[in-house]
């Protein structure tokens, strides 16, 4: 394809923190033009947030806002001046998609709510993805990626038995942007058969829940209630994360069948212990797995975590290295075969490592470029969308419309 899988689609881009700019890269890394409608005065929790480049602290330098921003566009605009509010109105009647994740009804509030959109263009798409939907008596709740893992249930599963949940971070923030990116692609195939925009109230929370989905059955069919295991699993053992030499290092291994129990023992050549009956069976490797994790751990702390990895692989049993950001970055053959982390210049930063999309498109293939520094296109936005003079654009700056 000579033009990219999205070139021409148009979106006014309200977004922030994680969920909306991941969903808004997913559609600018295709080749959408993505207008982010930013603030000096309120930016961006990423533009303000380490880690920075260099650890110089800066609106352009943090590294997350560099990496889910790839291939926008950004103008800066006071949404708290009713000015700036017709002026947004301007922006929307140029875009195709409107896109927010502020909390439920923020956008309403601003009379920037999806019925004054039609009213400025008749077949805009809108999606407002607030973490608890736009209804509903928790529509108003604000809150960011770590308390919406809490309240998806994941932190509850998460962790030892004796121990508090644990703090898995951000973990939903990159569930809900894959479902966004869906909707808008399947809102704009209708908008083109149809002729007729429409709303996407996107709840994050109802996204996350699909991923609860076996632990909630099993409440409907048998009540129970999951709780915490730590790394052990029901159905198989040993299961677990085994310390390799190094500072702090591990490799993942999980035996669920006795065919692969029998492949685990060959590979770590079949160690007397491997021939006592109470690990013969399932039932019985889970009645003893303390025992048995011990003396897994034994073999492991005796080999490298890569070399750990290679040998159950090989043997037909699940295994996997506990990487880390360098482990990622400089020695992963297969994200440096397929370059999941590419190189490119950034005009302050200069090189900065970003993030390619995880899929790769035979007949439209995407084509990175960097993200955009604060206001960087606002002569671009004001000048030729909105065909603004200089005079015009000095007075909305005089005024503090234009930051």
């Amino acid at each position: 394809m000579k033009r990219k899988l999205l070139e021409g689609v148009k979106i006014a881009d309200f977004c922030w923190v994680w969920v909306g700019p991941m969903t808004t890269k997913t559609l600018a890394d295709q080749g959408a033009e993505v207008l982010r409608i930013e603030s000096k005065t309120r930016p961006g929790v990423w533009r303000v947030s380490p880690p920075f480049k260099d650890n110089v602290v800066g609106f352009n330098r943090g590294g997350v806002f560099n990496a889910i921003n790839t291939g926008k566009k950004s103008v800066t605009l006071n949404l708290s001046h009713p000015k700036g509010i017709e002026i947004a109105k301007r922006f929307i009647a140029w875009a195709d998609v409107v896109t927010e994740n502020f909390a439920g009804g923020t956008m309403k509030r601003l009379g920037l709510g999806y019925e004054d959109l039609k009213k400025i263009k008749p077949d805009i798409i809108m999606l407002s993805a607030a973490m608890m939907g736009q209804t509903g008596p928790h529509t108003n709740m604000p809150g960011f990626g770590a308390h919406l893992t809490a309240i998806s249930g994941f932190s509850h599963v998460a962790g030892w038995p004796d121990r508090e949940p644990a703090d898995l971070g951000h973990l939903t923030d990159f569930i809900a942007p894959r479902y966004n990116a869906l909707a808008i692609l399947a809102a704009l195939d209708y908008r083109r058969r149809t002729g007729k925009g429409q709303y996407l109230d996107m709840a994050q929370v109802e996204g996350c829940m699909n991923f609860m989905g076996p632990l909630i059955l099993d409440y409907v069919v048998n009540k129970r209630v999951p709780g915490r295991m730590g790394n052990s699993h029901p159905n198989a053992a040993p299961h677990s994360s085994y310390r390799c030499p190094g500072m702090d290092r591990w490799c993942v291994i999980a035996v669920f069948t006795d065919k692969e129990w029998r492949s685990f023992c060959n590979a770590i050549g079949n160690p007397a212990w491997t021939t006592n009956s109470k690990f013969n069976t399932l039932l019985g490797r889970k009645e003893n797995e303390e025992e048995l994790n011990r003396l897994v751990g034994e073999w492991t702390i005796n080999h490298p975590t890569e070399e750990v990895m290679t040998i159950m692989q090989a043997a037909g049993v699940a295994a996997g290295v506990v990487q880390n950001g360098r482990d990622m970055l400089d020695h992963d053959p297969q994200l440096k075969h397929r370059n999941y982390y590419p190189e490119i210049e950034h005009p302050e930063m200069g090189k900065y490592f970003t993030v390619a999309p995880p899929y790769k498109l035979s007949k439209a293939p995407h084509e990175l470029s960097r993200a955009p520094l604060m206001g960087e296109h606002n002569e671009y936005a004001f000048k030729e969308i909105l065909g603004m003079s200089d005079d015009e654009i000095a007075e909305l700056v005089v005024d503090g419309v234009v930051e």
